[in-house]
């Protein structure tokens, strides 16, 4: 009972922080150059480890797909496995992952070592807001760069799905094509960014608040990151099944 208790106050905690950082935001403004310089950490300095993820994924998948269909005489029909399961669920779910392995438990440390510092408490001596001036522009930049990160995962996956189905598997081009054009639709593409922009809210929103939080020290530093990273992506896991379920229901 008193960890059923514990979760629900630091879940309430949690949706505190999160809506007092977008009044914060609205009340005080956000410094552009800090969304800049957060968009650059999140995006572009996650591009390497992003393509090799996805093109890794996609040629997963064009085997698995392959191996499965191909026991029931149809392998042809890969095209079809990949544009469904990669667009509509593994690529949105693969940028979200990355980005809060890598810029959400960077950006949980850099506040948690503010917070050891005592860098949040000067911020609030001088009358600034640190959540304006420290978590707003995270949940921003998130917000803008993880849809395009997403859009490029599904792009690279593709192609090196494209590429491993006719090169090593022998399928047809036109026909992964025919399939692959023939189940993908323009909607598949907005909920994959619905998606990615509500995994941004919650990496940005959970690290910020792990962070901000943390207790000081070197031990705190580690069990902030920790933390966060462990709730980010359970979170998102289960977020990604109630927008599957109201997207595709």
């Amino acid at each position: 009972m008193n960890l059923i208790v514990a979760g629900i106050s630091k879940v309430g905690a949690y949706a505190y922080f999160a809506a007092d950082c977008v009044r914060s935001a609205c009340t005080y403004g956000v410094p552009w150059s800090r969304i800049v310089d957060e968009s650059y950490k999140v995006g572009i300095r996650s591009f390497p480890v992003l393509f090799t993820m996805a093109l890794f994924v996609g040629s997963n998948l064009a085997i698995q797909g392959h191996a499965a269909f191909s026991s029931l005489g149809a392998g042809s029909l890969v095209g079809m496995f990949v544009a469904l399961a990669g667009v509509r669920e593994v690529c949105p779910l693969l940028a979200a992952t990355m980005v809060a392995a890598k810029a959400g438990t960077e950006m949980a440390a850099q506040l948690a070592v503010m917070r050891t510092k005592e860098q949040i408490d000067a911020i609030e001596v001088m009358a600034i807001d640190p959540r304006a001036e420290l978590v707003a522009p995270s949940i921003i930049a998130v917000m803008i760069t993880l849809p395009a990160l997403t859009i490029f995962t599904i792009f690279v996956s593709l192609v090196s799905a494209l590429l491993v189905a006719v090169l090593q598997l022998g399928v047809d081009r036109g026909e992964f094509l025919s399939f692959l054009i023939g189940y993908l639709t323009a909607y598949d593409l907005f909920a994959a960014t619905v998606k990615s922009i509500f995994f941004g809210v919650i990496i940005a929103t959970v690290s910020g608040y792990f962070g901000f939080f943390s207790e000081r020290g070197a031990r705190g530093v580690g069990q902030a990151t920790n933390r966060a990273v462990v709730t980010m992506c359970i979170v998102i896991i289960t977020f990604n099944f109630a927008l599957t379920s109201l997207l595709y229901g």
